[in-house]
């Protein structure tokens, strides 16, 4: 009888570990719910946007910005609903402001001009705005996919053709600031830009809002036609239903 209690109890704790870990493998192998799930379908992106490679004498002035929003498919993995890739169409536009600058989008010349003007007659403000249709395609992680609250992560790329180029220039004025005439000239024309562009992006966050950050690979201008410069952009991105 003292032989046979030690190993009886031996055999219910070894029953009951293994029990409990079958346990453990069952609810680790239960799927996630998905049926609810945010799918992030819509991604609006506001920020502030620049140029890398801009020469010194560029008079940027004001607060320059980026306004994108996405159209989103997203696919959840099988093997991980944390994971998931998402692709789709939408519309990217960049506003870079100048002071004092004659931006010769139009003019007949073999490369792109920005001119100093602050020593003369000038616009106050320039505006070049440019407008992309894109294809973004994210590479995303969700803490918590069934709800989608939590952290969320993302990196990808957007192919874009460009649409429009154009430049909106305000108040005419002297050398010493008088306004000689408060009027409003456009200008539109894509002949020194790269038709075509591919950037790359991140984006970090906690539910529906996030930071993103994104980075132009191909120049911004045609080779020979002006400055070698790319835009980057930062700035928060709103994403569900």
């Amino acid at each position: 009888m003292k032989k046979i209690l030690p190993l009886a109890f031996c055999i219910l704790f070894s029953s009951s570990l293994f029990a409990q870990d079958t346990l453990n493998i069952t609810a680790k192998k239960q799927p996630i719910d998905l049926s609810n799930r945010a799918n992030d379908h819509f991604m609006i992106q506001f920020g502030y946007t620049s140029w890398t490679g801009k020469p010194d004498s560029f008079n940027f002035g004001g607060f320059s910005k980026s306004f994108n929003f996405y159209f989103m498919f997203d696919f959840p993995f099988k093997t991980n609903p944390h994971l998931s890739m998402a692709f789709g169409p939408g519309i990217s536009t960049d506003h870079i402001l100048f002071e004092k600058t004659a931006v010769g989008i139009k003019d007949l010349t073999t490369t792109f001009q920005f001119t100093d003007r602050s020593d003369t007659n000038h616009f106050k403000k320039t505006k070049l705005a440019t407008a992309y249709l894109e294809a973004p395609i994210e590479f995303r992680y969700a803490a918590n996919p069934s709800t989608g609250k939590g952290l969320k992560t993302a990196i990808g790329v957007k192919v874009g053709t460009l649409m429009n180029a154009h430049t909106r220039n305000r108040k005419w004025e002297t050398s010493s600031g008088s306004i000689l005439n408060d009027y409003t000239m456009k200008e539109a024309s894509k002949r020194f830009f790269n038709k075509n562009r591919l950037v790359v992006t991140g984006r970090i966050g906690m539910g529906h809002l996030s930071l993103y950050g994104s980075y132009q690979v191909t120049a911004l201008l045609k080779d020979g036609s002006g400055p070698v410069v790319r835009p980057y952009s930062i700035g928060l991105a709103l994403s569900g239903l």
